[in-house]
């Protein structure tokens, strides 16, 4: 952990380092202002396209469903289906209309699956089964 924080302190500090320089010429005129621009611009884009490869990086695993957090909460495969439904953020209806099951039967699974996760609201729902690996 202090060996990523040190890390991070000095490529920031260079970074600033190299901003600063950049402002000098900019201030100085050695620069021409689109120049000044593009390269700020290409520093920030190159920082963005890294940092978005190595945040999907850790995302090319497949999902695996913790399934022994299923049995012990003893979640049927319909209830399963619905959380992940839920997670898609789809409406009561919406759910019942792509499982093609009646409204009042999706509402009788989610009061299960509040009953079972021990969340009072969808948004907890959610987030503990993520927590649990019961949907990706």
């Amino acid at each position: 952990m202090i060996r990523t924080v040190v890390i991070w302190g000095v490529v920031l500090a260079v970074a600033a380092f190299a901003l600063e320089f950049l402002k000098y010429g900019y201030v100085v005129r050695a620069f021409p202002a689109p120049v000044y621009v593009g390269i700020v611009a290409t520093v920030f884009a190159a920082c963005g396209a890294w940092l978005g490869w190595r945040l999907t990086a850790r995302r090319q695993g497949g999902f695996e469903r913790n399934d022994q957090a299923v049995t012990s909460l003893g979640l049927t495969p319909q209830e399963v289906r619905v959380l992940e439904r839920l997670a898609a953020g789809q409406s009561n209806k919406e759910i019942a209309r792509t499982m093609e099951l009646s409204p009042n039967t999706v509402k009788t699974h989610l009061s299960n699956l509040f009953e079972k996760l021990e969340v009072s609201r969808r948004t907890q729902a959610i987030g503990k089964a993520r927590e649990l690996r019961l949907i990706p």
